[in-house]
């Protein structure tokens, strides 16, 4: 159960001392990386501040750089955002000395570099590097109302293989549904199942179509797990068919009750954006109708597989 909203610290508390304009621009960094690591996790301000046990009110100061946190607050968000402190503040590779070497070897490279340090890495590591090792799973990943589950079906029959859907996997193993599961828990213990429930998938099935939720990205471990063992398909589509295609089932999580939902979908997508494009097949669901749509992607996924 979360505590009433608080106000942590007073905004702007350091302004006119001797940290200056660097303090400042430590805040306004900081700031920003929480709001696009919010984005890229698909919360508003008001899940934040719910899940962080502060004020909405606060999360905006925050996310502009205006407020001072304290560790027990900048705890409290991370938590709440699923990451840890350490990559909350920019930091995540000071634990060691081979750290510190990596990050300097990669520091300034090229994103087609970094890609292929990854998976030389996942091959020096055996934890697949290999995009071989997908075999015939074909993995589905995108925003909700891109229409994986839909699509998935299909190309599930034109290529003769079973149809999973992750989400249904993630409430079979913790015994409940998942919005339960972010009621009674956090975003830490479903990212748990999920990586548990794609776990079980590759090691039982070497040939499935699997519909992933679309906050899966978020989570670096379970994306690379996805990335190293499944074909990937990043089902695009603009934001208007997103939001319509959601509405259309009856269910605007996670924008209800939100005034601003289109804004909050554009963030969304673009927060994770950059993480879907790492998939092996893009596939555009807004540029024809389903049926149209269907051809191309059993036609780019069979290229892919032979």
């Amino acid at each position: 159960m979360h505590n009433p909203p608080i106000d942590p610290s007073p905004p702007d508390q350091h302004a006119g001392t001797s940290e200056g304009a660097e303090g400042g621009a430590r805040l306004t960094t900081f700031g920003e990386r929480v709001r696009a690591m919010r984005a890229r996790q698909g919360l508003t301000r008001k899940a934040l501040a719910m899940g962080a046990g502060v004020s909405s009110r606060y999360i905006i100061s925050l996310e502009f750089g205006r407020a001072n946190p304290s560790l027990s607050v900048i705890e409290q968000v991370a938590r709440a955002l699923g990451t840890s402190v350490a990559e909350l503040t920019g930091d995540p590779t000071a634990s060691s000395p081979e750290w510190l070497l990596i990050r300097e070897l990669l520091e300034g490279r090229s994103d087609d570099d970094l890609r292929r340090a990854r998976l030389a890495i996942g091959e020096a590591l055996g934890t697949g590097g290999n995009r071989r090792q997908h075999s015939r799973r074909v993995a589905l990943i995108g925003l909700r109302g891109a229409g994986k589950s839909t699509l998935g079906r299909l190309l599930s029959e034109d290529l003769g293989l079973p149809f999973i859907e992750l989400g249904r996997e993630v409430e079979r193993i913790a015994g409940m549904d998942i919005r339960t599961i972010h009621d009674l828990y956090d975003l830490l213990a479903y990212r748990r199942y999920e990586r548990r429930a794609l776990e079980e998938i590759v090691q039982i099935h070497d040939e499935a179509v699997i519909a992933t939720p679309g906050g899966l990205v978020s989570d670096a471990a379970t994306f690379n797990l996805l990335l190293s063992h499944c074909l990937t398909v990043w089902l695009r589509a603009e934001p208007e068919d997103h939001m319509s295609r959601v509405v259309q089932q009856g269910d605007r999580r996670p924008m209800a009750g939100n005034t601003e939902a289109m804004e909050d979908l554009r963030r969304i997508l673009s927060g994770r954006e950059a993480f879907y494009a790492k998939a092996d097949v893009v596939v555009d669901t807004s540029a024809q109708p389903l049926q149209a749509t269907s051809g191309l992607l059993s036609a780019a996924v069979r290229q892919h597989l032979t």
